[in-house]
């Protein structure tokens, strides 16, 4: 698991300034790291008890009495075996203490698998992760301030990029690959681009039923054989099973059982609009989004018992002067974090997005929407945090700079998820007497102050905290340009997550691979 232990207190040290900076230039060990992947968070809580149970209650209500329209055949003989009932009308509808039972037995812990062992996901509890999610059209051109079509290797140079940064936890597609026509040659290509990209835990989309298959051989090639995927499943599938309100997708529900009998797990992904295809209220979305993702947890345990399910309430807002989406708004912000409280009334691992912007660009109104959301999904204690770098334009556009960007400002959301520290040490009673009682009146270069720096503190990888003289002698360095030549040095060396040339002509011969070996 790559959970990591509460940072320990460093060793103290001596010194000034000189000290000082060359400790927060040094690298920090992973296990002394102020933030880290799986803290806990939960302390944020919009909803009270009796709020949730209400919630609870009409999303019941809701899929006794409406249930849900449209499921394959196969579907409807899963859920019918397992107590749904077919009404005249072709809708299933979903008794309550099959619902119940149903969360009764659910899991209540997942691990989503990285493919080198070091960077797992135990999803559980409070535990928070971070990472990028979507289907955007178009790449964000931060120069030239325009946008153009996605390809296949801007997926692989999105998935490098998340490779090198810490607070990116995972790589869900985040674009699609306009530049590949052909959707069962686009599927496999994402699965090819992301996972020779990272090893961190990737999640992908099907198009069809029918590429599952191929997918699956795919990776069993790239695990080593069907028993180390198997073990060990490293990508997802993100599956929008449901079309809102209350009905099922088809043909990603024939997906979705696929990928249960391939050992894959599943987000199961509910993405009502508030106001269009959700009711307009944040609490109505929200028993929307939860009455759907139930009727998906039972389906997927229909299929197969204890298939590792995510819950993915991600109902979104809209701007109801326009109709509009509007991810980057505060009524986003409450949207997911209800959805967290939610998923741990449940006891399920969950997920939600937040951390996307309506604006085009990587600008002050980008900041104050990624930031807001994304600190209160923290806060909330929400599993996982989707499309939470490098979304613009409402999920239309994805930028390589704002990715990177948004390290740093996970970063700073970590830190306020991990909260405050109280002990007789952080309370510090013995050096405020040590410095005020014949000490030097100040904090600065003490042995506490250095020992906790780096433990307690979250310093900007490119974020810019000098004096405006200072500013000037280094010749007004742009935010932008700074993570345009991060993104740049990223991708001037090879993929470490590359395959071994075996594997990679294997690949190659038996699927059509549009990326440049």
């Amino acid at each position: 698991m790559n959970t990591q232990p509460k940072p320990a207190t460093r060793a103290a040290r001596s010194g000034g300034r000189a000290a000082r900076r060359a400790a927060r230039a040094a690298p920090v060990a992973d296990h002394l790291r102020s933030v880290y992947p799986g803290m806990e968070g939960g302390t944020l809580k919009p909803l009270t008890q009796d709020d949730m149970e209400r919630i609870h209650q009409s999303a019941l209500t809701a899929l006794e009495t409406i249930g849900l329209a449209d499921a394959p055949q196969s579907g409807i003989d899963y859920l019918t075996n397992a107590g749904c009932i077919l009404g005249s009308d072709g809708r299933i509808r979903f008794p309550r203490a099959l619902v119940e039972d149903t969360i009764a037995k659910a899991n209540r812990s997942v691990t989503l698998f990285s493919r080198d062992g070091k960077t797992d996901l135990e999803l559980s509890g409070n535990r928070v992760h971070y990472g990028t999610a979507g289907a955007a059209v178009s790449m964000v051109d931060v120069h030239g301030r325009e946008y153009r079509d996605s390809t296949v290797q801007d997926l692989h140079d999105a998935a490098r990029i998340a490779d090198s940064l810490n607070n990116i936890h995972f790589l869900q597609r985040p674009m699609i690959c306009r530049d590949i026509p052909d959707n069962r040659e686009m599927d496999l290509n994402s699965i090819y681009a992301t996972t020779s990209g990272t090893t961190k835990h990737v999640g992908v989309s099907f198009t069809e039923p029918g590429f599952v298959d191929d997918a699956i051989e795919m990776l069993h090639i790239i695990a080593g054989g069907e028993d180390k995927w198997r073990d060990r499943p490293f990508v997802s599938n993100t599956n929008c099973f449901v079309v809102p309100p209350m009905k099922f997708a088809t043909e990603s529900c024939e997906v979705m059982e696929k990928c249960i009998i391939g050992g894959m797990p599943v987000l199961l992904l509910s993405a009502g609009m508030a106001g269009a295809t959700a009711p307009s209220t944040i609490a109505g979305a929200i028993v929307q989004a939860c009455a759907e993702c139930l009727a998906g947890l039972v389906y997927v345990n229909a299929v197969k018992p204890g298939a590792p399910a995510i819950f993915g309430t991600w109902p979104f807002g809209l701007d109801l002067r326009t109709g509009s989406m509007s991810v980057g708004s505060g009524e986003q912000a409450l949207l997911s974090a209800g959805c967290a409280q939610m998923h741990k009334f449940y006891g399920i691992p969950g997920g939600a997005a937040a951390g996307a912007s309506d604006s085009k660009l990587p600008d002050m109104q980008a900041g104050w929407e990624q930031m807001c959301s994304a600190v209160m999904a923290g806060l909330s204690g929400l599993n996982m945090v989707y499309e939470a770098a490098g979304m613009h334009a409402s999920l239309l556009g994805f930028c390589h700079e704002s990715l990177i960007l948004s390290d740093d400002l996970i970063g700073q959301a970590l830190r306020c998820v991990r909260g405050i520290e109280v002990s007789d040490e952080t309370m510090a009673v013995d050096q405020i007497r040590e410095t005020c009682i014949g000490g030097p009146g100040h904090y600065l270069g003490t042995s506490q102050t250095l020992s906790r720096m780096q433990v307690d503190y979250v310093y900007p990888s490119l974020g810019d905290r000098s004096s405006p003289k200072e500013w000037e002698e280094k010749e007004k360095p742009d935010l932008v340009q700074r993570a345009t030549a991060r993104k740049e040095k990223i991708l001037s060396t090879r993929s470490a997550a590359r395959f071994d040339a075996e594997t990679d002509k294997i690949l190659r011969t038996k699927f059509n691979i549009h990326l440049p070996s």
